[in-house]
């Protein structure tokens, strides 16, 4: 894959370097080119463009991941926090909300808790202001810092919350500290920025869970797809259908014990994840990846299909459900109907994939019909690329996830297709999205068949450009999906997913012509000192200038 878009002039090379390190312009990698016109002081200008202002080094650094929209140091002192510095909420429950969540992240860090106060009309200390009227959209933010305080403004819980995360990243990881004097106008670049998690393969439980949320909040994804069925396991109990946790869910890849999650248990993850702004999008994987539910309901399958035995391998591509059957059906609307009263977001994952047991028409079929249910539910269908054959009635999002090179024949054509009936595209193809794939030949675990996946590659690719021919807007958003044959701990996920994940949160939020290597590689080494600080086991991967 040919790294698009990170060709990058000297001169903006070493302009951001500065603003990101706080050392001068000059001496930065060079790959060519002119560098742009100066920029008035004061302005407000793009993130990368507003470095162009020289810094002196005693300005300490701003390795924000991701890069803000739009970003400036307006000289002069920043705000020092201490014990005594308030947190004012003003906007109403929501604003407290992220006020009482803003001391419990800085708590860790600072060593104490700082006094969340009523709004009043102080503007000293850390003001978080919800304002309908703001103009900052769905999940926009501004930051405010300068001697006297910290405001915050946006016009929705979301957008203070991921102000909230900037914040963060502007004190250090451990003490307290000063936050540097800046203006900041953010706001995502895609409204779709998820985290898949594969719980069916090796099955992690609510803790586990809960913890791989805090990473995707604390990098501003707003999405987490739960991958609750594979042939290896079922694990999300279904009322009416108790062998699927009874006997599908009780094993996994290399065997095991596996697990499930219960209602209460599920709805205690979706709770968790709104409470950060994240979205749980449920998926069981139909009509293929299906051998854990065949051993449960064997009349699942198809008259002459071999006996099902419980599946503890890795291989694809050899099960299926029977697509000619109505009880076929009448399972599917069970399950659907299940996930839509515990999952108040809008989407249901029916899966789509690798289903190479049946014929084409039996697979477009069923996957027109399946996300009709799902639409039945009041809910909309997502599902793998290769369900664009569904045509008009198939799936409203499209995970793409084949590699360009690696696509079967015609996948492409349908993809746009599909796009020009309605459907959007959540792109996280797996020679540059799925971290479940190596660095590189010496990588412990994770699997290769997509390629080695650096830091680098998996930062260096254009979401609306790796498919040809598709329409302007087709792109609603990416995925970082984390599969688990080989993940056993949440110290395994740490691993493979840092230091990558940051970078596909910047693909999602930060403008594409606002995003270089030579750049991002810096602030993306300081993200170090906070994974040292949060105990998270994350890989020194090559490529990255680590600083010890």
């Amino acid at each position: 894959m040919v790294h698009r878009g990170v060709v990058r002039a000297v001169g903006a090379v070493g302009a951001v370097l500065a603003l990101l390190t706080g050392c001068s312009s000059g001496g930065a990698a060079s790959s060519g080119g002119a560098a742009p016109p100066p920029t008035a002081a004061g302005s407000t200008v793009s993130a990368s463009a507003a470095a162009s202002a020289e810094q002196t080094p005693a300005v300490p650094p701003l390795g924000l991941v991701p890069l803000p929209a739009q970003l400036r140091r307006t000289g002069g002192a920043g705000y020092p926090v201490t014990a005594a510095t308030p947190v004012r909420a003003r906007g109403g429950a929501a604003a407290t909300a992220v006020a009482m969540d803003l001391t419990a992240l800085l708590r860790p860090s600072l060593g104490f808790a700082l006094p969340v106060e009523g709004a009043g009309s102080a503007a000293t200390g850390i003001v978080l202001e919800l304002d309908p009227k703001a103009g900052t959209g769905p999940e926009g933010y501004r930051l405010e810092s300068g001697p006297t305080g910290v405001v915050i403004t946006a016009g929705t819980g979301a957008g203070l919350y991921h102000g909230v995360q900037t914040l963060r990243q502007l004190l250090p990881p451990k003490g307290p500290g000063t936050v540097p004097a800046v203006s900041i106008a953010d706001r995502p670049r895609y409204g779709y920025r998820s985290g898949g998690l594969d719980v069916a393969r090796h099955f992690f439980p609510v803790p586990v869970v809960k913890r791989y949320i805090d990473l995707l909040a604390q990098y501003k994804f707003n999405y987490l797809r739960l991958h609750l069925s594979d042939d290896q396991g079922w694990r999300i109990a279904v009322p009416g259908l108790p062998r699927l946790t009874g006997i599908g869910a009780s094993t996994q890849v290399g065997g095991g014990a596996g697990g499930y999650y219960t209602d209460a248990q599920y709805r205690e993850l979706v709770a968790y994840a709104a409470a950060r702004y994240i979205t749980v999008v449920p998926e069981v994987d139909l009509p293929g990846h299906a051998n854990a539910a065949l051993t449960a309901y064997p009349d699942l399958g198809c008259a002459g299909d071999a006996p099902v035995h419980p599946y503890t391998g890795t291989d694809v591509g050899f099960s299926r459900v029977c697509t000619t059957e109505e009880s076929t059906y009448t399972f599917v609307d069970q399950v659907v109907a299940a996930l839509a009263a515990m999952t108040p977001g809008r989407y249901i994952g029916i899966g789509g994939d690798e289903a190479q047991t049946l014929s084409a028409p039996a697979y477009a079929a069923f996957m027109a019909r399946a996300s009709a249910i799902v639409r039945e539910h009041g809910k909309l269908p997502l599902a793998w690329d290769e369900a664009a054959a569904a045509g008009k009635g198939g799936p409203a999002l499209l995970g793409v996830w084949h590699p360009a090179l690696q696509q079967p024949a015609g996948l492409n054509d349908r993809i746009v297709t599909a796009v020009k009936d309605g459907a959007r595209l959540v792109m996280e193809p797996a020679d540059q999205a799925y971290l479940d794939q190596k660095y590189d030949d010496s990588t412990r675990l994770g699997l290769h068949w997509a390629g080695y996946l650096s830091v680098e590659k998996s930062y260096s690719w254009d979401p609306d450009t790796y498919l040809d021919g598709l329409p302007a807007g087709a792109v609603t958003g990416i995925e970082a999906p984390m599969w688990s044959e080989t993940m056993h701990s949440e110290r395994d996920l740490d691993s493979m997913l840092l230091p990558r994940l940051p970078g596909l949160a910047e693909i999602g939020w930060t403008p594409q012509q606002e995003r270089y290597w030579d750049e991002y590689q810096q602030r993306l080494a300081d993200q170090a000192r906070y994974w040292d600080a949060q105990g998270l086991a994350y890989t020194k991967a090559d490529g990255v200038p680590w600083t010890k």
